[in-house]
């Protein structure tokens, strides 16, 4: 009977918690109980620490309010503060290494936890208890209140990334450190920066020069990736940019402190155009007149998934210069980056340059193999070798299961679950990041609205993903990570708009129990972190407010479907060319149309305001989007 009880009050507990609009925290944690009543934070309000490790927690919490709230709040060693960070003197076995408790009276806030990562996450979700308008920058007169709360909360994956792609376009110095605030706040731990590719190579080496002093930089272009004019002879190369060590030092400290993990990729065999053009024997062709790409299209890809480079941007795997140059690159990426893992890339590798060059055939032959997919294992069991050497571990995407895989590689799981399921089942660790669910630079919403991407990826689908796959041991499964390819992001503006919301479902996904998962919670809790972006001044997209439409064929006639992601909306919609309002036809079922150039404009609406965007299908774009199922 005690135990019903409880189990009553609990669940009362948590429904308040589900509809009391001040409690919105992303990613949602384990446990949460809420009272009546409230904390008022004020001038005279304390913050302490416990011991000079949970010191720097409190210190960045004063850093974090002083200016919102006006008040000179100083951190001090104490037991008994207004706002207290504790770490425990004998670890809580449930917390881990990363979970945390929070506590929250009419006299003050007690956050604790068994190391620093547990305390600063404490502070996340803290921030988020306090009014949106701790956001920002310039002092706010206003009750600064945190509601009574009981929490309990840790991960459900150790992993949780992000990864933002550098090399295709430049993010400077201090661009990156604003997108590991972001990142953290929603305690996501990990930060993969793509520093290598055809586009770039960002990272100074200081044994190789011309890695930056060439690779670094490229001729300007505009327009469509992929399409844009190859460069020319004596063209100056004057767009991009690289990190020197000491930049990226200062990088990694400043995401020590908000307990991110930076994993840097190296991205080969393929995608080495970059460092080819820098010194262009690394490859089979030699070719002197290699460039950085800029965006022009130097390949061509095929209906079956294949494809075939038109220049050569591969390491030679035959080649013993290319492994002492890779011994150099990595001698100082190990000494750079203090997390175990180095990222060695290994996707979409052409080999049909290999198989043109005598020395490749000569090691095949010597070596017993029947297919270019073992010179690449051949290669990528080289590169682990060299990691291994410098006492780091290999990580690559799930291309380097081809030809068979070294035994103690991580895999990262990206064209779908294919991979991330056999290297699993191998006893292989993997991190779960499946295009499907995971890409953050496809489109997510309207297709005519949104920037130009090959493929789409609403948020309901990215919240409602579950990284573990069925029939696979969870123990082999590190986490998870969302990946922002930047060929078509230039400014962090861009990057923040197709990170957020999807960033913090993601979030959500990696750190919160599945059974705790639900759309319908989840959405309020968006809108209000769109409230706190926009007064911190951060980007984000409201696509998922926009209506989705189908249109269904069948015997030369059309018919609509519409809906939308958020619960509740009110589609409208014209087909006389009227732009519509709440006085245009409200969609309740499908429409047929009628014969005829028909142009569709569809919008929706909430409580009588527009809340998404204007839709508007011509007559060619209805015809393109028929679909007979």
């Amino acid at each position: 009977m005690k135990k019903l009880i409880l189990f009553a009050l609990f669940f009362a507990l948590t429904r308040v918690y589900g509809q009391d609009s001040a409690i919105h925290v992303i990613p949602q944690p384990v446990e949460i109980q809420q009272s009546t009543g409230e904390y008022t934070l004020t001038s005279v309000s304390t913050i302490g620490f416990n011991n000079q490790d949970s010191r720097k927690i409190a210190d960045m919490l004063v850093q974090k309010l002083n200016n919102p709230t006006g008040f000179s709040f100083k951190a001090e060693q104490t037991n008994s503060a207004s706002i207290q960070f504790n770490l425990n003197k004998v670890p809580v076995s449930q917390l881990g290494k990363e979970g945390y408790s929070l506590v929250s009276g009419t006299s003050g806030v007690v956050i604790t936890a068994n190391e620093t990562a547990g305390l600063f996450y404490g502070m996340q979700t803290l921030l988020q208890l306090l009014p949106k308008e701790i956001e920002s920058k310039t002092a706010v007169s206003m009750a600064w209140t945190i509601p009574i709360v009981k929490i309990t909360d840790y991960p459900r994956f150790g992993w949780r990334g992000l990864m933002l792609d550098v090399s295709r376009n430049f993010f400077t110095k201090e661009e990156v450190k604003s997108y590991i605030d972001q990142l953290s706040r929603y305690k996501l731990n990990t930060f993969h920066m793509h520093l290598t590719d055809d586009n770039g190579w960002r990272i100074e080496i200081k044994s190789l020069p011309k890695l930056t002093e060439v690779g670094a930089w490229r001729v300007p272009r505009y327009g469509q990736f992929g399409g844009r004019a190859k460069p020319v002879s004596d063209e100056k190369a004057t767009v991009g940019g690289f990190y020197t060590q000491d930049d990226m030092k200062e990088i990694i400290r400043y995401a020590q402190d908000r307990n991110v993990t930076i994993v840097p990729e190296i991205d080969i065999p393929g995608h080495s155009m970059a460092a080819i053009a820098s010194y262009p024997e690394l490859s089979c062709t030699k070719d002197q007149d290699t460039k950085v790409n800029p965006g022009s299209s130097f390949s061509e890809w095929y209906k079956d998934g294949t494809f075939k480079m038109l220049l050569d941007n591969t390491l030679n795997p035959s080649d013993e210069k290319v492994y002492e140059f890779l011994d150099k690159v990595f001698t100082e990426i190990a000494t750079i980056f203090p997390n175990p893992y180095i990222h060695v890339g290994g996707d979409e590798c052409y080999k049909g340059f290999w198989m043109k060059d005598a020395g490749c055939l000569a090691l095949m032959k010597k070596m017993n193999m029947a297919k270019p997919e073992e010179l690449q294992a051949y290669f990528m069991k080289r590169v682990e070798g060299i990691l291994k050497a410098k006492g780091k571990k290999l990580i690559g995407w799930d291309e380097i299961l081809e030809g068979g895989i070294g035994p103690e590689a991580t895999v990262m799981s990206w064209r779908g679950i294919k991979g991330g399921i056999e290297a699993a089942k191998m006893g292989h660790n993997v991190v779960m990041t499946p295009t499907t669910y995971a890409y953050i630079d496809y489109q997510q919403g309207e297709q005519t609205i949104e920037p130009p991407m090959y493929a789409s990826l609403r948020l309901e689908k990215c919240y409602n993903w579950e990284p573990v796959p069925e029939g696979v041991d969870a123990k082999y499964i590190l986490g998870g990570q969302g990946n922002l390819w930047a060929e078509q992001i230039v400014t962090l503006h861009h990057a923040e708009y197709m990170t957020w919301p999807r960033g913090w479902a993601l979030a959500e996904d990696f750190w919160s129990p599945k059974e705790s998962k639900n759309w319908a919670n989840f959405v309020p809790r968006v809108e209000k972190q769109f409230e706190r972006a926009e007064i911190e001044g951060v980007n984000y997209s409201t696509a998922f407010y926009d209506a989705i439409v189908n249109v269904r064929g069948k015997d030369g006639e059309m018919t609509l479907e519409m809906n939308s992601e958020v619960p509740g909306l009110d589609v409208f919609y014209t087909i006389d060319g009227a732009m519509p309002n709440i006085y245009s036809n409200k969609y309740s079922s499908p429409v047929k149309l009628p014969p005829g150039p028909i142009t569709v404009r569809v919008v929706t609406y909430r409580n009588g305001k527009q809340i998404g965007h204007l839709i508007t299908l011509n007559p060619e774009e209805l015809k393109g989007r028929i679909s007979t199922r």
